[in-house]
């Protein structure tokens, strides 16, 4: 995407898409690294991979989680570099956010609830 949309709008780099793509990437890094995580979660256990999980990871997430960018690639947002860095770190913050309430989670059910919450 970041490509493309360079070599559309005359070499000029879009930050608001890089930041995003960077985003993107990142997240899924996190998904990777986090899978066994993610299989202890309460969507997979309940569902056991059943249609509504393989629908949503097959037609879901790569249509609407990369929605944004293909619209980008046409239409630059032409963000500064410093505004684009401050919605990247800020988004960075969600996702790290995100990880630590699902690793405690994962400590609190590993322990059988014989752990702090808050700190563990």
């Amino acid at each position: 995407f970041c490509y493309r949309s360079y070599v559309l709008h005359d070499n000029e780099m879009d930050w608001g898409l890089f930041f995003s793509a960077l985003s993107q990437y990142l997240y899924l890094v996190k998904f990777f690294f986090w899978e066994m995580g993610y299989m202890r979660s309460i969507d997979i256990i309940v569902d056991r991979a059943g249609y509504e999980i393989q629908w949503g990871c097959l037609v879901w997430v790569p249509s609407v989680y990369t929605f944004h960018s293909r619209f980008l690639v046409q239409n630059p947002s032409r963000l500064s570099f410093n505004t684009a860095l401050g919605i990247f770190i800020l988004s960075m913050a969600g996702v790290l956010l995100n990880y630590a309430a699902d690793r405690e989670r994962d400590i609190f059910r590993a322990s059988n609830g014989k752990c702090k919450v808050w700190g563990s």
